[in-house]
């Protein structure tokens, strides 16, 4: 779903923008297009057009839990009300061996993860993409929701918007592999089993890094250097892996993990 608009006609959303962004404002010459609008939850046929299921490389990643979502199989990703998706992970009693990823955790779950059809690549057409969406994100020890950027043809880049790695405190993380490692800010967040907005701002800074720009319900918690990231398709994913790097002992039950007005929107500079 894509609207492209002037800034002149979005002068009633400039005050929001103003009150919320640390970044510099786009260039007035810029069109703001928006590639989701924040009603790809609305009913199954409008998750199907935006989203496809699982990981985009497959099942399996860096935790205990395996997605099983998909096109007929929607028993861990379903959608509860109108805008509202709903992430299920179930602990299993038997065995199906171990992750296919490292670091190749035996499986003890079936979950679910969705990537956007849509990739965000930061270059001089695109100068600047904005990605916000309001969670409820479950934070026990064992259970690893995530809503994050990585790379679609090679890694890094990465930034993570909102990670919870077993407690009340969200991970915002960027790659930075001009120099190696990870710039991380962890955020305690309060009752975050409640609603609350994640937001990146990402913009062209030279010739290969950017700047990312992270917010909280509405305030600015962060900025980090994404170095190498211009012209690198990243794929945006939201999904509830578990254990591993949120411990080593998950719930016995089922954890649940919801999302509503995910949205992507970017500046074409030309």
């Amino acid at each position: 779903m894509r609207t492209v608009r002037t800034f002149a006609m979005m002068s009633a959303c400039a005050g929001l923008v103003a009150a919320t962004l640390a970044a510099p404002a786009p260039a007035s010459a810029a069109t703001w297009e928006t590639l989701l609008d924040g009603s790809s939850f609305q009913d199954r046929t409008a998750l199907i057009a935006e989203w496809n299921f699982r990981y985009p490389w497959g099942s399996d990643h860096n935790g205990s839990a395996r997605m099983y979502a998909g096109a007929t199989d929607n028993s861990q990703v379903y959608l509860p009300s109108p805008g509202v998706l709903t992430i299920k992970a179930s602990r299993i009693s038997g065995s199906e061996g171990t992750s296919s990823s490292t670091p190749y955790l035996p499986i003890h779950y079936h979950s679910g993860a969705i990537h956007a059809k849509d990739q965000i690549t930061v270059n001089d057409q695109f100068p600047s993409y904005e990605v916000r969406g309001e969670f409820q994100a479950p934070s026990a020890p064992g259970t690893w929701p995530a809503f994050w950027l990585t790379g679609a043809t090679s890694w890094p880049p990465e930034s993570d918007i909102l990670e919870f790695k077993g407690d009340t405190r969200n991970w915002f993380n960027t790659y930075k592999n001009a120099s190696g490692g990870w710039s991380s800010t962890p955020v305690t967040v309060s009752s975050p089993g409640g609603w609350h907005q994640y937001r990146v701002w990402i913009s062209k800074v030279n010739a290969t890094d950017v700047d990312i720009h992270y917010y909280l319900d509405g305030v600015w918690k962060a900025q980090h250097r994404g170095a190498n990231f211009v012209g690198k398709p990243m794929w945006l994913i939201l999904n509830l892996q578990m254990e591993g790097s949120s411990g080593g002992t998950g719930p016995a039950g089922d954890t649940f993990y919801s999302a509503r007005n995910i949205s992507i929107g970017r500046n074409r500079a030309f």
